[in-house]
């Protein structure tokens, strides 16, 4: 075990983070952060209620601005989930704090914390749940035997799953500070770490300066009975609700196949989806601004039976999976908020989220957690997306109002994670942090980023409605496959030899003006098709689709084919120019037959 030693970061230390600074200790970065960041891991009880209890190691990163303008108070960023690992971030943070410290703090039970929570088996559990056409109800079977395994294995090595939870983890927060010396700094939380970093605050009011939850998820709210009701809110928002239901007759009454990689395996499976598992996916996917636009035409085009389309969305879920530490999700879910919803029966989806992790809780009996938490007094900025489904902006708002320093913004067309999806956002987190006093006085649910320079209303993309792209999984494919690009390619080469071919010809009066005119409308499609692409400013879209006039400039290469064999059955052709036939209609065949079919 290395040496634990005293780590002294910013002003010197008060008595009581005298009292703590055994309680850090050095270690190398898990993962790669920028220069001058060094890492380690804060010893705190894994009990606090518990006398004598065994100490653990939450993980932490510390990066020391270097700027002229460094100021006393640094930023104190975790990640939601929970159970979602927050040092990756340290990077991002640092570019977007330059004149503050950044103290990225990972959760107890995280992969970088000791011990780490991680259970394969629930992602195993949930992989096996996808493979069948069941209904979600009877699924959790796999994801539960999955949970009870970790248990066991946690109880045989000694972990107390009763430690692992909100209020334990909003105190690990308070006691870093002190152990790193710092007399304040800011703290800023995202989705479930809202809710520790506010508790948090509560527990250290002096050493608190500011406050910014961002996508906050207030704690009066029960998020599993809210949450397929809050999906169809932002469906309706985005003009996307009633073929939302149409998608899930469908496939609730015909599950869809897909073949995918086991994120654990890496090796391909078939699953099989239901509506509700096609529905907790969309949500989950719902989470990324980017995908927003999307939706609307993507859920039309499954209620139309498209089922290809949805395949990015199906690989891009098996790799989430492995992106929660499980085992710390379940024991705060388990104690912090399952406890406090009733699952009632709604109108459609059944999230298989609430299903399952109602099946786990009720096996792993662990007991409920206080529902009562301390006041914030420090001046607190609330950020909230428009499309978010998962802390909807409604939520946020109305908490806001009940916080007294509070003021809250929302972001047009964003979804979850506003500090990362929107660049207005973090400006106007690093103004109210440059002010927060000021910003925060009087306007408790006051919308607008004053002193950031931007509006939040502005910049939205526009939804894709049907119709607005020509639909088609060819992009995705390609994108995973690029060689089957390769009769683009090989078009646009063989008319730009088509042309050179013709001038030579023309040059030495042997004509060739048909060939010149083939060559020339191939590379005209090429060309526009090549601009067509490059100018949507949303790489995203080709995951399920092309610009619509791509199928008209198609004609271009139909004209150039035609004049191909206009030109190979002429007197006296040369043999070779049968080459740009063959290609043409091969090309042809591809583009119309697969790409835009």
């Amino acid at each position: 075990m290395a040496a634990i030693v005293t780590v002294l970061i910013g002003g010197p230390r008060t008595a009581y983070a005298a009292e703590r600074a055994a309680g850090t200790e050095e270690r190398p970065c898990p993962v790669a952060v920028p220069a001058g960041t060094t890492c380690g891991y804060l010893l705190v009880p894994e009990r606090r209620d518990v006398p004598g209890s065994r100490t653990i190691r939450v993980g932490y990163a510390v990066h020391r601005s270097t700027s002229p303008q460094r100021r006393p108070d640094p930023v104190a960023y975790s990640s939601g989930g929970p159970g979602s690992p927050s040092l990756r971030l340290a990077g991002f943070l640092t570019q977007m704090f330059p004149d503050r410290d950044v103290v990225v703090i990972e959760q107890r039970g995280s992969r970088y914390s000791e011990p780490s929570l991680a259970c394969p088996e629930v992602v195993g559990g949930l992989i096996e749940t996808l493979k069948t056409p069941k209904a979600t109800t009877e699924e959790t079977a796999p994801v539960l035997q999955g949970a009870l395994t970790c248990q066991s294995r946690y109880q045989a090595e000694g972990i107390d799953l009763r430690g692992y939870r909100t209020e334990e983890i909003a105190a690990d927060v308070a006691d870093l500070r002190a152990a790193l010396g710092y007399e304040q700094w800011n703290l800023m939380g995202v989705s479930y770490s809202t809710r520790s970093m506010a508790e948090a605050a509560a527990k250290d009011p002096r050493g608190t300066r500011a406050l910014v939850l961002d996508s906050f998820l207030p704690a009066q709210v029960n998020w599993y009975d809210t949450a397929a009701p809050d999906l169809r809110a932002t469906l309706a928002k985005l003009g996307a609700a009633g073929r939302f239901d149409a998608m899930l007759a469908r496939y609730n009454a015909a599950p869809a196949a897909f073949q995918t990689t086991d994120p654990l395996t890496r090796k391909r499976i078939d699953v099989r989806l239901t509506g509700d598992d096609i529905a907790t996916i969309l949500g989950e996917a719902m989470r990324e601004t980017e995908f927003l636009p999307l939706v609307p035409a993507l859920v039309d085009a499954l209620a139309d039976g498209r089922k290809e389309l949805l395949r990015p969305v199906v690989d891009a879920a098996g790799d989430a999976l492995t992106s929660h530490d499980w085992g710390l999700y379940y024991a705060v879910q388990c104690q912090d908020e399952v406890p406090f919803n009733t699952f009632a029966a709604t109108a459609g989806p059944r999230l298989f989220t609430g299903v399952a992790d109602a099946a786990v809780c009720a096996g792993w009996h662990l007991p409920r957690s206080s529902d009562e938490a301390g006041a914030v007094e420090a001046p607190t900025l609330v950020l909230g997306g428009e499309y978010d489904p998962t802390t909807p902006p409604e939520s946020a708002r109305a908490a806001a109002g009940d916080i007294p320093s509070a003021r809250f913004a929302e972001f047009a067309g964003v979804g979850h994670g506003v500090f990362l999806a929107s660049e207005c956002g973090r400006r106007t987190i690093s103004a109210f942090l440059d002010a927060p006093a000021s910003a925060a006085s009087g306007a408790a649910t006051a919308t607008g980023s004053a002193g950031a320079g931007c509006d939040p209303g502005a910049g939205a993309s526009s939804p894709v409605r049907p119709g607005d792209l020509h639909l088609t999984a060819a992009p995705y494919r390609i994108s995973q496959s690029p060689a089957l690009i390769a009769p683009f390619a090989i078009f646009a080469l063989v008319a730009a030899a088509q042309v050179v071919a013709g001038l030579v010809a023309l040059v030495r009066r042997r004509g060739g003006a048909v060939r010149v005119l083939a060559g020339l409308a191939g590379l005209a499609f090429a060309g526009l098709t090549a601009l067509s692409v490059t100018g949507v400013s949303n790489d995203i879209v080709f995951a399920i689709g092309l610009p619509p006039a791509i199928a008209w400039y198609g004609l271009l290469a139909a004209a150039a084919t035609v004049l191909s064999i206009t030109a190979a059955f002429r007197l006296r052709a040369a043999s070779a120019d049968i080459i740009p036939v063959m290609t043409g209609l091969v090309f042809i065949t591809w583009m119309y037959g697969w790409v835009l079919a």
